[in-house]
């Protein structure tokens, strides 16, 4: 039985947990004595509980995110109902902040804020060590409660790739990113506290991605919040994946929807039709909307792009809009959408405003 476990409620079953697979990557000599189980949102509390306490682990380390919260909590309410000396160890952009307001805190035994790949198993090492010295004279000093996490460099980590395992390539969204952080500072975004931007070892990625694709991965997420920031970098991997190109591949990416310069734009026109999807945050064309939630765009070169991308490339442009924002009356907004509609995205998402910090 293992004495780590790892486990998540995934929004679906395709959608494979990409931080957990960090967590256990990054274990260290635990690792042999770990194990990562998922689930998704749609399965029973208490069923959820019955599988994680047949493992029998003294550790279970859950990913929490704004789609899992509630769930999570039953989850291990009723773990800490049936066996209370399982320690339960928190993460995630969900509770990377605000800690004290959050009621599935209060479950917990300690809550890791920030990126916790190494964090993890140092805490996981204290732990074990703790229950080892319970019985003798040498008992170690207690954890905190909080315990924030220091910002991995790239350079730190191993990265996760060789544990997606053949039914996750066959079946399921294949999470990879270049880079974390974001240089912008928008208001309702957590992103916006992941600074400095850190680009992933080019050519350590792009072996990794080469695995991937020789083990039969089609379908890759990057979850880099700007993938074009860094236009090397970028143009380097789009310029991997089409050498390699197969019908049936497909890439996506998240842009910064007023960057794309002609090195962009040259090798992005070569890919097949419907083989590439953008995802662009354009949020609101208010220009007062966006001073006040600190989002800076030049809109002029946003509809460039745009008009680019729709008469000159195969891409399906993925667009985000926020109702709700402050001092965005219905009025305006609709007038944005009506704007955005004219440069003929494939695909509008319009989100609500949940909330400002």
């Amino acid at each position: 039985m293992p004495d780590i476990v790892l486990t998540t409620l995934n929004a679906k079953y395709i959608h494979a947990s990409f931080g957990l697979r960090y967590l256990l990557a990054n274990l260290g000599p635990l690792q042999s004595r770990a194990c990562l189980v998922e689930f998704d949102i749609n399965q029973r509390a208490l069923d959820i509980a019955e599988i994680l306490l047949a493992r029998d682990p003294k550790i279970i380390g859950f990913g929490v995110y704004i789609w899992n919260t509630e769930p999570t909590a039953a989850v291990i309410a009723a773990v800490k109902r049936i066996q209370p000396d399982i320690v339960i160890v928190l993460g995630g952009p969900e509770v990377s902040h605000e800690v004290e307001t959050q009621p599935i805190v209060q479950l917990a035994d300690h809550v890791i804020t920030g990126e916790a790949d190494l964090k993890f198993a140092e805490v996981c090492r204290i732990l074990l060590d703790q229950r080892a010295s319970n019985s003798s004279e040498n008992a170690l000093a207690p954890l905190p409660k909080i315990i924030p996490a220091m910002l991995p460099e790239f350079s730190q980590l191993q990265l996760p790739y060789d544990l997606y395992n053949d039914d996750d390539i066959a079946h399921r969204i294949i999470y990879v990113e270049a880079s974390r952080g974001c240089p912008f500072t928008c208001e309702f975004c957590l992103s916006s506290l992941d600074v400095p931007v850190r680009q992933a070892p080019l050519p350590v990625l792009l072996g990794h991605l080469q695995r991937l694709i020789d083990r039969g991965a089609k379908q890759f997420k990057f979850v880099d919040r700007t993938f074009n920031l860094n236009v090397n970098s970028s143009r380097a991997i789009l310029e991997f994946f089409l050498e390699r190109h197969q019908p049936g591949h497909f890439y996506h990416f998240e842009m910064v929807p007023d960057r794309l310069p002609e090195a962009l734009r040259e090798v992005i026109a070569k890919f097949p039709r419907g083989s590439l999807q953008f995802e662009v945050g354009i949020q609101t064309f208010n220009p007062t909307v966006g001073g006040l939630i600190k989002r800076r765009q030049n809109y002029e070169r946003l509809e460039d792009n745009f008009r680019y991308l729709r008469q000159n490339t195969g891409v399906h442009i993925h667009a985000d809009l926020i109702a709700g924002l402050p001092g965005e009356s219905l009025e305006s907004f609709a007038a944005g959408f009506d704007r955005l509609i004219a440069l003929e995205p494939h695909e509008i998402q319009v989100g609500i405003l949940k909330r400002l910090r």
